[in-house]
């Protein structure tokens, strides 16, 4: 074995971790990162839109929809606002991490959205915008984790995790469909 090489019971090269870890300039990001990082940065802004676009819908119905018996929706939407709020700022802190710039440009939110704004009156119109926008969220994390794959396990164990919360979300406003 060679002098300069500390090897772990594992057979890692402790010494050559250390001198690659020695370059502070890409913070997160190490020299084993195997990701294209620059696709990654964009499919998370592009997921930072879609659930900012998600905040803005599920705020617009709680605040809007009113009648006798809505209650449940109503609560539904302000808790999934929350969520999809926090998804959003895994994923622009994510973005940071990979040395990337959060896009929050309200300009071209939503031409960035995977799914889509809805201004619904009534709440079977604005249930099934959601289950709609719920689907079509849980259908993009499952592409863009299939496309990282094993390249990026921390960015794929967040889309994974917030895919299961959409799958939630999906499975509420499935619930609340008008028979």
């Amino acid at each position: 074995m060679e002098e300069n090489k500390t090897p772990l019971a594992h057979g890692f090269d402790v010494a050559a971790i250390r001198a690659a870890a020695a370059n502070l300039d890409d913070g997160a990001v190490t020299d084993g990162y195997q990701a294209d990082r620059e696709a990654v940065i964009a499919m998370l802004n592009d997921a930072l839109a879609t659930e900012l676009v998600c905040v803005l819908r599920y705020k617009r119905h709680y605040f809007t929809v009113s009648g006798p018996g809505n209650g449940q929706a109503r609560a539904e939407f302000l808790e999934h606002a929350t969520q999809e709020q926090e998804h959003a700022d895994w994923l622009a802190e994510r973005i940071v991490q990979l040395n990337g710039s959060p896009n929050f440009n309200p300009a071209t939110l939503t031409a960035r959205s995977h799914a889509e704004y809805d201004d619904s009156d009534n709440v079977g119109a604005m249930v099934r915008a959601n289950l709609i926008a719920e689907r079509v969220a849980i259908e993009s994390y499952r592409q863009m984790i299939v496309a990282i794959g094993d390249k990026d396990p921390t960015t794929r164990d967040l889309l994974v995790r917030i895919m299961a919360v959409e799958e939630e979300h999906a499975d509420d406003m499935h619930d609340l469909m008008p028979a």
